[in-house]
């Protein structure tokens, strides 16, 4: 990928860091396990980002 990206990429891309989080673990304990993993959230090699 270039060094300098178009504006509303990086903003994509911006977003899609902020969501790739994982669970708090307060919220893991909270449920008793639960809810240990997260449904949306993304892995680097097996997903790709739409341009």
């Amino acid at each position: 990928m270039a060094r300098n990206k178009q504006l509303p990429r990086k903003l994509r891309y911006a977003n899609e860091m902020k969501s790739n989080k994982p669970v708090p673990s307060w919220c893991v304990i909270r449920t008793n396990r639960r809810f240990r993993t997260h449904p949306k959230r993304r892995r680097w090699r097996s997903t790709r980002i739409k341009r």
